[in-house]
């Protein structure tokens, strides 16, 4: 008999699990794929996300990956350009954008270190229910004989299409469609710091990672799905050269392609019902935004935080295991509000007038601009940043 049973072991998943195991408790972690394994990623971390991997002691396990550190970011809208870095937060001055292959084995390992105990390629086929309570898990390896798990919670870390979201029928409450399409791949002998660049319907991100790798992606209205799949490599250069023409003679004059060009189209933007009897949801099996803001991975260290710290206030009886957990799902909520909104405006890639507005006074206020960077970094609450009061003081009245 288990604690916790904890299905994924990725971004939210591994550190789940690790800081229950930490606290004591007996869990097990079950993931379909071995690691290291490669999964779609905007691979960013912003300082939010790093402060917490240096308070769980992993921090200086990825630096020494040689993952390039990040300290200059060139942000614009059309011609509205910003550049700059954040304030420190608590020490951390740069971010990171580890490939996942680099970045989740070490997750995982850290949870391994912690006393979770680790099955990796084994399927989860079926939760175990019992009085309209969820007890346990069934699965296995392979084609063998599926084996029963028992545990007082069950958490589901295993991505927007999660199978135990969709085994518990948990229900999508908040949705708004996916505006755009992704296409992205890695490059060498690029020589560049982190942009995310909207021209006129179209969007540019260009990051170090791990390997002496570049990521160079795009996004385009979904629209345009079907014409830019007629000849995506043709198509993708064309996006680059439009909003970032110096880097696109770079891309063309340096730059060797060492991966295929993935195409996707993202899940819409959602919250899912997160909590039940015996269970949990947790990172993108609970909560999904558009990738532009590029916060996935620090917010599933967040949430999975959270949702460690409320499940082991149920385990240790000191509340009620299930109305904790109701309570980290409502704590998530209001945490991401103004997060969620924004990514899917601007991941329509035209923005509405005030937001305009603001784009440019920053472009023309250092800071402004800091003030931006800053919300980017986790260190100013977006709230306080897009208050109506400081957007008419930037864009000199024009109210929000």
């Amino acid at each position: 008999m288990y604690d916790a049973i904890v299905v994924g072991a990725r971004c939210a998943g591994s550190p789940v699990a690790m800081l229950l195991a930490r606290r004591g408790y007996r869990v097990l972690l079950v993931d379909k794929v071995t690691q290291p394994s490669d999964t779609v990623s905007t691979h960013y971390v912003q300082q939010y996300g790093l402060r917490k991997l240096d308070e769980w002691g992993l921090l200086g396990r990825l630096a020494a990956t040689g993952v390039p550190a990040i300290r200059r970011m060139t942000i614009s809208y059309r011609d509205a350009v910003i550049d700059g870095f954040a304030d420190p937060l608590d020490g951390i001055d740069l971010t990171y954008a580890p490939r996942r292959t680099v970045l989740d084995p070490i997750l995982l390992e850290g949870a391994r270190t912690a006393g979770v105990e680790v099955r990796e390629g084994f399927t989860v086929r079926e939760l175990v229910v019992d009085d309209g309570r969820v007890v346990g898990v069934r699965g296995g390896y392979g084609a063998e004989e599926p084996a029963e798990y028992r545990a007082k919670i069950v958490i589901g870390a295993d991505g927007s299409q999660s199978f135990v979201a969709r085994s518990v029928g948990a229900e999508i409450y908040r949705s708004i469609p996916a505006a755009s399409f992704v296409y992205y791949s890695y490059w060498t002998g690029l020589r560049t710091h982190f942009h995310s660049r909207i021209g006129v319907d179209q969007q540019v991100g260009v990051w170090p990672t791990s390997d002496e790798q570049t990521l160079v992606a795009i996004m385009k209205p979904i629209a345009r799905w079907a014409e830019f799949r007629t000849d995506p490599e043709a198509s993708f250069l064309q996006v680059v050269k439009d909003v970032v023409p110096e880097f696109a003679e770079q891309l063309v004059d340096a730059g060797e392609r060492v991966a295929r060009l993935t195409g996707i189209r993202y899940p819409d933007n959602f919250y899912r019902r997160s909590h039940g009897p015996g269970w949990a949801l947790v990172g993108d099996a609970g909560y999904h935004k558009d990738p532009i803001t590029g916060q996935g991975i620090s917010d599933a260290f967040v949430h999975a935080e959270l949702l460690a710290d409320r499940v082991a206030e149920g385990l240790a009886g000191e509340r009620d295991l299930d109305e904790a957990v109701a309570d980290y799902e409502r704590a998530r909520d209001a945490a991401t509000a103004s997060a969620f909104q924004f990514a899917a405006t601007i991941g329509e890639l035209t923005l509405p007038p005030q937001l305009d507005a603001v784009f440019t006074a920053m472009s023309g206020n250092d800071e402004y601009a800091k003030d931006f960077f800053n919300v980017i970094a986790g260190a100013l609450p977006g709230e306080q940043f897009f208050a109506p009061e400081n957007v008419a003081r930037m864009v000199g009245g024009v109210r929000a």
